[in-house]
């Protein structure tokens, strides 16, 4: 099958500069593989996501010359590209698991959990689950007068890898307190199932993403196995703050693309500012996707390894 790798934005506005920061590392070190790119809409928080970004986000990536192989415009034989529309996927998943055991259905409410995961646990820094209703009894199940949640039943295991960048990584799984939601209550698909099942069905080999989402990381690999998937390989990069050190978001003004590209910025020098960040250039020099893709390697990049970068304003 070969290389394949994914960009897979959520559409709760427009892009800025830490998303294009990953997407273009990632069609920079897939096109160099030749290898082919996904283009995957992750639009389960129907909340917050609109139709008018996912357009937005195609513009964007064309505007700066970075092009894709699949995408949400056609269907595929692993099913649509646009998570909004692969719940049916994803509810089957639920109940093969149901019949199997692998699940329990939770019915903590928000108030307990969030008084569960901010108190100490033997000091763990990520918030714990404490089992409660692991082994409720069938009759206890059907008294509760509430929708519950879903959480896989995960049994005490390592989990390691290798990531491109941040070297090797591994967590032990603790059954109860690392048992987690795949369904909420509201009957919305959890981000860790989705994006689980759609790197699997997909056939990513490789998914590139920044840093803060590598603790996901082993609770995906635990998914994948029990859907039977290939576990791909991982790249986390660094993330790009402003000069305070926060991290680049939606809710800064003056870095998405479409700002930047009304103020008059062009392509070639958004393409050149990533290029400097990652160590690639020595100054700033305006430089389009194609002229980096055929004459700048990837290995050249300096950065890449840091778990932070400080972005300059372009």
């Amino acid at each position: 099958m070969g290389i394949r790798t994914r960009f897979a934005p959520s559409p709760t506005g427009y892009m800025h500069l830490g998303n294009i920061w990953v997407a273009f590392l990632n069609w920079w070190w897939t096109r160099q593989q030749r290898g082919k790119i996904i283009l995957r809409i992750e639009d389960i928080d129907q909340v917050r996501c609109h139709k008018e970004y996912i357009s937005a986000i195609q513009e964007d990536l064309t505007w700066l010359g970075l092009d894709w192989d699949e995408g949400p415009e056609d269907v595929y034989a692993y099913g649509p590209l646009q998570q909004s529309h692969r719940y049916e996927i994803y509810k089957a998943i639920q109940k093969k698991w149901e019949k199997e055991y692998l699940l329990y259905p939770c019915f903590c409410s928000r108030a307990r959990i969030h008084k569960i995961s901010s108190a100490p646990h033997l000091g763990e820094e990520t918030p714990t689950y404490d089992g409660h209703c692991r082994n409720l009894s069938e009759s206890i199940q059907r008294s509760m007068h509430k929708t519950p949640s879903w959480r896989i039943k995960v049994n005490k295991e390592e989990i390691s890898f290798d990531d491109m960048f941040c070297g090797h990584q591994k967590k032990v799984m603790e059954a109860c307190s690392d048992d987690f939601i795949i369904f909420r209550a509201d009957g919305a698909v959890a981000y860790q199932l989705a994006v689980s099942a759609d790197d699997g069905a997909m056939g990513i080999t490789h998914v590139f993403r920044g840093n803060d989402l590598l603790p996901s990381t082993f609770y995906q690999i635990y998914l994948l196995e029990r859907l039977g998937y290939k576990v791909p390989s991982y790249g986390h990069l660094p993330l790009l703050v402003d000069n305070t050190g926060v991290r680049l978001s939606k809710r800064q003004h003056g870095i998405t693309v479409k700002e930047l590209r009304e103020a008059g910025i062009s392509a070639e020098q958004i393409i050149g500012q990533l290029l400097f960040w990652a160590g690639a250039l020595k100054t700033v020099l305006p430089v389009s996707a194609e002229t980096a893709l055929k004459n700048i390697s990837f290995d050249s990049c300096q950065y890449i390894n840091k778990s932070i970068i400080k972005a300059d304003t372009i």
